[in-house]
């Protein structure tokens, strides 16, 4: 609404009026949800390369970095598409502000994916040799390169975490969304790089070892258990802040996201706890996979659901 006009300048004066409805929806979630399969695999692999031997999961090598290179890809791709002036995307690098939390994160990101391509060039380089040719030089020098590998997976660890947390953050600076807290955002982030990173590994395990299988599994189960019960505690506890107790009203008895939410929480928390726990004993790879595909769907249930009913609150 145009409040008033200087014609001297033909400057236009305007009201600050709230965006009704939801600024961030759907395309978050799945930023997010990629976000965290693609350094959760990063997570999985260097857990399991340090526990066992790396010719029990003889794909691990290059399959890691593939299933990261193509979910961060996912994650940046869906963050372009939500912003208003995509192009302006290049004045982070450009003219970066390391205030801001979107700057840092969009940088931390962007090393992340670079070291994550280069593992995955030579990673694919030594799985399939004759790839590209003899002739091929990006080949041959990833080949002739194959122990930088191990030298840069530090580093590729350490960008992991930062990069799957700072959602968190830019969350928890939102004004007026008493939900999204940063220290239980940031354990959110973390759960759910957990959960998803093992229910990835899981479809490609096949030929592993029985142990490095189970440490999955052991894995996919706690970090349902704990997510859940993070989850459950703000649910349940949420009457010390009457915001947050307005906006989870949208979930509790029946209101608007109620059955998304426990519907999430049924299929993604609830079952493939307990098929995780039936896996140490059967060691049936058929409910393990089951269990992981229920896990992926039902974190983006509920990652959709907590994402978006504190903006179903007005601000005003």
């Amino acid at each position: 609404m145009v409040e008033s006009t200087i014609n001297a300048t033909q400057a236009v004066v305007t009201l600050d009026v709230p965006i009704q409805g939801l600024v961030w929806g759907s395309i978050i979630t799945v930023n997010m949800w990629a976000k965290s399969i693609g350094t959760g695999v990063v997570f999985l692999a260097a857990f399991l390369w340090f526990r066992h031997k790396k010719d029990e999961m003889p794909n691990l090598r290059w399959l890691m970095p593939v299933l990261a290179f193509v979910s961060l890809n996912v994650f940046l791709l869906f963050t372009l598409i939500d912003l208003h002036q995509p192009y302006r995307m290049i004045h982070i690098f450009t003219h970066p502000h390391w205030t801001s939390s979107i700057t840092v994160g969009a940088w931390m990101a962007s090393l992340f994916l670079a070291i994550i391509t280069i593992l995955m060039v030579i990673g694919v380089a030594d799985a399939f040799p004759g790839l590209g040719g003899k002739k091929c030089k990006l080949t041959a020098i990833a080949r002739n390169n194959s122990g930088f590998y191990e030298k840069i997976m530090p580093f590729m660890v350490f960008l992991a975490i930062p990069v799957t947390t700072y959602t968190a953050i830019i969350m928890a600076q939102s004004s007026a969304r008493e939900l999204w807290q940063a220290p239980t955002e940031v354990m959110q982030m973390m759960w759910a790089a957990l959960m998803a990173g093992s229910a990835a590994l899981i479809f490609i395990s096949g030929s592993w070892s029985k142990e490095a299988r189970k440490d999955l599994a052991l894995v996919l189960t706690f970090a349902v258990f704990f997510s859940f019960m993070m989850y459950m505690g703000e649910y349940f506890f949420s009457f010390k802040s009457s915001e947050a107790e307005a906006v989870l009203a949208y979930v509790h008895s029946g209101g608007a996201y109620s059955v998304e939410f426990w519907f999430g929480m049924t299929l993604g928390f609830i079952i493939p706890f307990f098929l995780g726990m039936s896996y140490m004993k059967s060691e049936n790879m058929t409910l393990l996979r089951f269990a992981a595909i229920l896990a992926l769907v039902g974190l983006f249930l509920v990652k959709d659901v907590w994402l978006k009913i504190p903006q179903m609150l007005p601000l005003s």
